[in-house]
């Protein structure tokens, strides 16, 4: 028994510096992008100022930052000056409020990542030691191990491997030993699948930065204009703030879509199931929908059977409601949008939204539910490509599953199948 013990400890550890190493990276890899996201947008905006201010971009001119000498307050004093080959400053910048606005806007981008890695510690942490559980029963089942006569070289070869092992490069065990190749195998297959997980998380990250820099870039571009000259100018004044409200509702959209799927990623969000009617379910999106929304003909086929199953209905709407509202999106003005409801050939009771919008090829058909993922075509629509996602979350904590008919130019048919 003690000897059991001291295995699952050395596991327990193993998984900690594994746990640890990756947050490690993935801190680093955060600090790095909202560092030269910073510099990126400090050259952004003294270039784009330069040309309004000179008419083009003139690379002859000379560039460079100073701080006037015997200077106390080296940050409010430093400007940024442009200046003719006769050194006569043609510009002359203060830098302090800038800098300030680009600190706030990376700070609060990696607020956001360090609250990513918050919400995602617990099941980084599970799933580490799910994949390394099958090991840990590997070590503790004394009564295998000892027909393949393994001595205390053995266990400590093993040992030393993972101890030595980098999780951020692509190398696998190699033990060097015929006894123990099928553990080797099982545990280089285990590397691997914890490799993949982590790249997904670390794409997923990625994008979801990429995602909110463009509207705190609008957001800080209308904040300047503002400071400039927006003061004084009612047209500027209202086309600014019109802007920064729409950007901030995009941006809090996108927020709360990211917390839904990290709390789900959790364990956090619990469903609270009932006995829910389809059709009734169904009704009330179908009314909601003429309400909210009169650019489109809207209609709603009932099934034939009462089609009640055990579910979350806030949960379930909400997963038809992103599929509506994506039809409606995707679908010219004018033309219709089929709601239905009704039971497969096997008896399965389905939801089902149709449209006849842009369509998906097969290809982007098959990455559709991938968060972040938007076609070509659907590129030129506003949206963040997680609201699929989130349906697809939803529907398979519900143990169901979609079936999608897609045709170019043609439109999209979505059906969930429920058990």
């Amino acid at each position: 028994m003690q000897k059991n013990n001291t295995q699952t400890k050395r596991m327990t550890s193993i998984a900690r510096k594994l746990h640890r190493s990756l947050i490690r990276k993935k801190i680093s890899m955060y600090t790095g992008f909202d560092f030269l996201l910073f510099v990126l947008l400090l050259v952004g905006w003294l270039a784009s100022l330069e040309y309004h201010t000179f008419g083009k971009f003139i690379l002859s001119y000379n560039r460079y930052f100073h701080i006037p000498s015997g200077s106390t307050h080296w940050f409010r004093d430093l400007v940024y000056i442009v200046s003719d080959q006769k050194e006569k400053i043609l510009l002359k910048v203060p830098l302090a409020d800038l800098i300030i606005v680009l600190c706030i806007t990376t700070g609060i981008l990696f607020l956001l990542q360090l609250l990513f890695i918050c919400f995602s510690y617990a099941k980084e942490s599970k799933k580490i030691r799910r994949i390394l559980a099958p090991i840990n029963e590997i070590a503790l089942k004394a009564d295998e191990l000892s027909r393949m006569a393994l001595s205390g070289d053995k266990y400590q070869q093993i040992e030393d491997a993972i101890s030595h092992l980098h999780p951020e490069e692509a190398e696998l065990l190699s033990f060097g030993d015929s006894d123990l190749q099928g553990i080797e195998a099982a545990m280089n297959n285990l590397l691997l699948r914890m490799r993949d997980s982590q790249r997904q998380q670390a794409r997923f990250v990625n994008d979801a930065s990429h995602e909110l820099r463009t509207p705190i870039a609008v957001i800080q571009g209308y904040a300047n204009m503002l400071s400039r000259w927006g003061k004084d100018d009612e047209k500027v004044l209202d086309e600014s703030i019109t802007a920064i409200q729409n950007e901030s509702d995009h941006m809090k959209h996108l927020v709360d879509q990211l917390l839904f799927l990290a709390r789900g990623d959790s364990g956090k969000t619990q469903l609270s199931l009932e006995l829910v009617s389809l059709n009734d379910l169904m009704n009330e999106i179908y009314e909601e929908s003429l309400m909210i929304d009169e650019n489109h003909l809207y209609r709603f086929r009932p099934g034939d059977s009462v089609c009640q199953v055990q579910a979350d209905p806030a949960l379930l709407k909400q997963a038809v409601r992103i599929l509506v509202d994506n039809s409606a999106k995707y679908t010219p003005e004018g033309a219709e949008i089929l709601l239905r409801t009704g039971q497969t050939d096997e008896g399965k009771p389905y939801l089902e939204v149709q449209d006849s919008g842009i369509g998906m090829s097969p290809k982007d058909v098959s990455h559709m539910f991938e968060r972040f993922y938007r076609s070509d075509e659907a590129r030129s629509y506003q949206g963040t490509g997680l609201g699929l996602s989130i349906a697809r979350w939803i529907i398979d904590r519900h143990n169901g599953r979609f079936e999608i008919l897609s045709r170019t130019e043609l439109g999209t048919r979505i059906r969930i199948i429920l058990p």
